[in-house]
């Protein structure tokens, strides 16, 4: 493959430690090459293309249990997880079953950034909002995480249930605009709009804390609450988060469109109403 800044070279791991390379800018896919034997797993609706030696099974769950051996029960709980996270039951398999080497490519469903990690840099462990999953390398597991705190959950963007992926394989996630990636020392915090926050490791303590007074509450746009992350740990910003993008498409297909900066505070809805946009 071209020499590219996201190209991998294999080394040793658990799970199958595949080569891939993503293209393009703001409409990015990645490409995984596959040696015989190895597979590579991803969301329904992910696939673009693949080499006629890769075969492609549906399964049910995250397709770990496919490696693991773990049964029906195996493949039960993963698909139990999926389910809560908002997910299809089933994720599909894409094996090489030929000779030397093959590729297949998967697509982000919209604009923004493939984001390549290898999961034992990080721990082992990522935590990532709901839809961010776009594939992996076979021996990742996808998971829940559950947030500790009541108000984190009710009011912090992505809610009580965001995914858990888990091994020391290559996660490819995908993140709305421009990724930035941010490493935190310990006690250092920093504050993010709830939904720009794409993913973080384990380690990274996320609450939230109040916008400030009654008057940036009303009339500041930026809803009542945002994150504070404190460290240690990784953190990754999506500039564009997709429900961002999708209420500002929607609120322009409105009778009146355009758009209203005051969306995000509590007199937005009134707001409409002044524009004449409902």
């Amino acid at each position: 493959m071209a020499q590219s800044p996201w190209q991998h070279s294999r080394s040793a791991s658990i799970a199958d430690d595949v080569d891939f390379e993503i293209k393009g800018q703001e409409l990015q896919f990645v490409e995984i090459e596959l040696d015989p034997g190895e597979s590579a797993v991803a969301e329904a609706g992910a696939f673009v293309w693949k080499d006629a030696s890769i075969e492609m099974t549906t399964v049910f769950g995250d397709g770990s249990a496919q490696a693991g051996g773990d049964g029906f029960m195996g493949k039960l709980l993963g698909a139990g997880k999926r389910l809560l996270t908002g997910e299809s039951l089933f994720t599909t398999v894409f094996t090489h079953r030929g000779h030397g080497k093959a590729r297949v490519a998967f697509a982000a469903p919209t604009p923004g950034a493939i984001l390549p990690i290898r999961l034992a840099d990080v721990g082992g462990t990522l935590i990532c909002q709901k839809d961010a999953f776009l594939a992996a390398a076979r021996g990742v597991s996808i998971g829940i995480a559950f947030q500790r705190r009541v108000m984190t959950g009710l009011f912090g963007g992505e809610g009580f249930i965001m995914q858990r992926l888990e091994g020391d394989g290559w996660v490819f996630v995908q993140m709305g605009g421009t990724v930035i990636e941010r490493t935190l020392a310990p006690g250092e915090e920093l504050h993010i709009d709830t939904g720009c926050l794409a993913a973080l490791t384990p380690s990274v303590d996320f609450y939230l804390v109040s916008v400030g007074g009654v008057k940036s509450m009303l009339f500041g746009g930026e809803g009542v609450f945002f994150a504070r992350l404190r460290g240690p740990g990784k953190v990754w910003i999506q500039s564009l988060p997709f429900a961002r993008l999708a209420g500002r498409m929607l609120a322009a297909a409105m009778p009146g469109g355009g758009q209203n900066r005051g969306e995000g505070s509590a007199l937005g809805m009134l707001g409409d109403f002044i524009d004449g946009n409902r």
